[in-house]
């Protein structure tokens, strides 16, 4: 069976979980490779809709182990708070946590907020969860591992060394900070918050290479997209980790994983939360915005609309080293009379399209032909009208990569498999 890798092409909020959850009654192992609780994925399934933060998509399947891989920061009551949800909607929630990823704390996220606040207009857009604080203390050799929660004399240790080291800095930097717990009371409150997790912490490289002898289905789900990978992003308007399929395997506890199948998510049209510059954005966008749902997971923040943007998707199918590609809510644009694609920029710099906060950039449209079928109920290519087949075509032929699934709802068989 093979291991298959789902990755966002443009700048996250793609519909990744939608077609996680789709692939995943497969799966014997879904996995979270990176990132933490600042951005979420829609679910929608026989049991309800969700809004997954930290927890894989794939968590659903009652054959399938959810893993939280080493390359993520986790935030610990938030995740807790998620696993109750999720067995509530009567889900025996199988989990594998990984004793090598970061924790995100509560100090983590003050020290987010406390640095967007003093840049101002200058900010990068965080979701102040914390996440670049706690991934800068992984690399700086002061973050808290996972594992220690099962050592909790380590545990306060550890946490003691980070605190000499961050709090003179943060009360320096920022005079209205004014954290005060201890090391001791972060311990015993951190202890309380993941008693509903902790039995499942463990190294998790075991139980999948163990699934990989059995020829097991395995399924790796990124956050975010290509425009937000911390290398090869719009930087500084990035994540704060490597959302490429490359890092899939590092991320997860395989590091030695060569996936078959690597599917590069991209949305019908463009979104983008945050900072940074979407050049294809449109004049008159909240209609088209409500209709479509478009407002961020974790935050409820409103994304920016735009027309397909073909220069930037190719680039982060091409970061992704896509196989095949994932066309999500086509439907949205049923009706939409002003139909196009960018496909290329003009404009100083085109050269170097990555970047385009750098440069003073314009789209090249190329006009597509519009349709006012409901396609909701569509399950074959062929039963498309030609105009959405033609829409799908041109993407497939800009991209060079062929679009494999093309999901025309949010329920999980909305999906056409080409």
């Amino acid at each position: 069976m093979p291991s298959i890798v789902v990755v966002g092409a443009n700048w996250g909020d793609e519909g990744k979980g939608r077609i996680v959850d789709y692939l995943a009654a497969d799966a014997a192992a879904s996995v979270r490779f990176q990132g933490g609780n600042n951005a979420g994925h829609t679910v929608v399934n026989d049991y309800g809709t969700f809004k997954l933060h930290q927890l894989p998509s794939g968590i659903f399947n009652p054959n399938c182990i959810a893993v939280l891989g080493p390359g993520m920061v986790i935030s610990p009551e938030k995740l807790s708070v998620e696993i109750a949800e999720v067995e509530a909607a009567g889900i025996d929630v199988k989990l594998c946590i990984s004793d090598r990823a970061t924790l995100c704390l509560p100090i983590h996220a003050l020290e987010d907020t406390l640095e967007e606040q003093r840049l101002g207009d200058l900010a990068y857009g965080s979701t102040r969860q914390g996440i670049a604080p706690a991934y800068g203390d992984r690399v700086m050799k002061k973050g808290i591992l996972v594992g220690w929660l099962k050592q909790p004399e380590v545990l306060q240790e550890r946490i003691q060394f980070m605190l000499d080291w961050k709090l003179p800095q943060l009360k320096a930097l920022y005079p209205s900070c004014d954290f005060s717990q201890t090391a001791a009371e972060m311990t015993q409150w951190l202890l309380e918050v993941t008693a509903p997790w902790r039995p499942f912490i463990c190294n998790v490289t075991e139980p999948l290479k163990a699934l990989q002898k059995q020829d097991a289905n395995l399924l790796f789900e990124a956050q975010l997209g290509a425009g937000r990978d911390l290398i090869y992003g719009e930087y500084p308007y990035t994540t704060s980790s490597n959302v490429t399929a490359a890092f899939a395997g590092l991320g997860s506890g395989l590091p030695a994983l060569r996936p078959e199948r690597v599917i590069a998510v991209a949305k019908a049209f463009s979104s983008s939360v945050g900072t940074g510059t979407l050049v294809t954005a449109m004049e008159e966008q909240d209609d088209f915005r409500k209709n479509a749902n478009e407002f961020g997971a974790t935050t409820g923040r409103p994304r920016d609309m735009g027309y397909f943007d073909a220069v930037a998707t190719r680039n982060g199918v091409e970061l992704q080293a896509a196989t095949e590609i994932a066309l999500t809510k086509i439907d949205c644009l049923t009706g939409m009379k002003d139909l196009k694609i960018c496909i290329a920029y003009d404009g100083e710099h085109t050269e170097n399209p990555i970047w385009p906060q750098t440069a003073a950039l314009s789209p090249v449209y190329e006009q597509m032909p519009s349709w006012s079928e409901d396609i909701t109920t569509c399950r074959t290519f062929e039963s498309l009208p030609k105009a959405a087949q033609q829409y799908v075509e041109r993407i497939e032929e800009l991209m060079g990569v062929r679009v494999s699934m093309v999901s025309v709802g949010p329920e999980r068989d909305q999906m056409i498999i080409r």
